[in-house]
């Protein structure tokens, strides 16, 4: 007897519980992790007061007074950053690269003191965000959150297809609260996952532009500016991204695939001689790079990065909580000339919808609301995939994984096909996997079913 097609519905519940079962843990831990970096300015001012916080003083001590301080107390150092005060009670801030140690060394910008140090990649947000960029251990941490990511997207979009309401309001629309057991657990699943959908969808795809694979193809196909911008500037090689890195933030998304300028009036020549491959030894002075960004009114908060070969630039960058005040500057480390000066209304259409996302999604666009709003989300993915694996360990037969099985009696629906074939094709690592998990599903587990099965009716 020939066997009828397996409709899609029931291979949507499969993936739903395929993708579950993998995204889940992910799931938390980006949550959990979030939290944390969603409340840094709080959690700095809480833990860091003594670094952070100064009394408010009449007359400042030069950036460069403050570089040599630093440089006296760390004369095997390397100063790579600084950062001016964001405001009058604020302390001033090094990077200083010391013994393989990257350090953020604080300093009273009123009197020029040494307030202390700090590990700039092992305190509680700098492990929160490299953790959650890419579980701290490089590139194959990124491409796992990446590829649960995108299982995240096929998640939501399968839980939409399976919890649509068909007549039925009660435990989709609002939960059961007078059900026990399994359906109070599938209706606090089913409401929070159906009515946070867009949320979540939001949060992974803006969280997906930061990832190595995928977020470089985007950034390449989205990230442009006009060629004219650079026609009058010597260009190097690389890019502004080497300016970022998995525990800290320099120049704004849109700006990672420029090129980065070069000093020096034959700075192509020099280039191409080896002579970059020399120290930096700037003529302009870190005070001079600081008015600069006064002068061109930078929003406070920007960090200026130190050029570190003879070609290098400085780079005034702030990756702004409103991205309208985003600003990359590039400064020629011999005249001070401002070798390039980019903001948001030079961006593409797309990576200003871009940015926006990425500072909702880090809750930082709309103050102390916008963090409120993404501490919800976080609690609403902790809720949906705690419940998500209670359903599962619940209605699990004992002893089995208690697959979904396949279906023949539900009606097909070959537009979400499309979809489930679409997201595929968007998402390249979700798409290898898929059918990964498909010849997986059909060779090997439906297979052991088969003869679980065969066995069970012969005894």
């Amino acid at each position: 007897m020939k066997q009828p097609k397996v409709n899609f519905y029931n291979l949507a519940w499969r993936w739903h519980f395929y993708a579950g079962l993998f995204v889940a843990p992910f799931m938390v831990m980006l949550a959990l992790t979030g939290t944390v970096y969603l409340f840094k300015p709080q959690l700095d001012s809480l833990m860091y007061s003594s670094l952070l916080n100064v009394p408010a003083g009449h007359h400042t001590v030069p950036a460069d007074d403050l570089l040599t301080r630093v440089k006296t107390a760390y004369p095997q150092g390397r100063v790579t950053r600084y950062l001016p005060p964001v405001n009058a009670e604020r302390s001033a801030q090094f990077v200083v690269l010391n013994e393989d140690k990257e350090l953020n060394v604080f300093v009273d910008p009123y009197h020029g003191d040494i307030l202390g140090e700090q590990d700039a990649k092992k305190n509680l947000q700098a492990i929160a965000r490299s953790i959650h960029g890419e579980l701290m251990i490089g590139t194959i941490g990124d491409r796992l959150i990446e590829l649960a990511a995108g299982w995240g997207v096929v998640l939501v979009v399968s839980g939409i297809f399976l919890w649509w309401p068909r007549g039925q309001a009660a435990g989709i629309l609002w939960p059961r609260l007078n059900s026990r057991g399994r359906v109070l657990w599938r209706d606090l699943h089913a409401v929070t996952g159906f009515w946070g959908a867009s949320l979540l969808l939001v949060m992974l795809l803006s969280g997906m532009t930061w990832t190595g694979f995928w977020g470089k193809q985007y950034a390449e196909v989205w990230n442009v500016f006009p060629a004219a911008m650079w026609d009058d500037v010597p260009k190097s090689d690389i890019e502004a991204r080497s300016l970022n890195t998995a525990t800290r933030q320099t120049v704004p998304w849109a700006m990672e695939n420029t090129p980065m300028p070069m000093s020096g009036d034959h700075a192509e020549h020099m280039a191409h001689d080896g002579a970059a491959a020399g120290p930096a030894s700037p003529t302009i002075r870190l005070q001079d790079v600081q008015n600069i960004a006064s002068e061109r009114k930078v929003e406070p908060g920007y960090s200026i990065t130190l050029p570190t070969t003879a070609t290098g630039v400085f780079t005034i960058a702030v990756f702004a909580d409103d991205p309208r005040n985003d600003a990359t500057l590039h400064i020629d480390q011999y005249t001070g000339k401002v070798l390039a000066d980019v903001r948001f209304e030079q961006y593409g259409s797309v990576a200003r919808a871009t940015e926006i996302g990425v500072m909702l999604h880090e809750g930082k666009m709309f103050g102390v609301f916008n963090q409120i709003v993404v501490l919800l989300i976080c609690l609403m993915i902790l809720l949906s995939a705690v419940s998500g694996v209670v359903i599962w360990w619940k209605r699990r037969p004992q002893g089995k994984l208690g697959v979904p099985p396949l279906r023949h009696d539900l009606p097909k629906w070959k537009t979400a096909m499309l979809i489930m074939f679409a997201l595929a094709v968007v998402f390249p690592l979700v798409g290898a996997s898929l059918v990964a998990v498909w010849v997986l599903d059909r060779v090997l587990l439906s297979r052991f079913t088969r003869q679980t099965e065969s066995a069970s009716s012969s005894s």
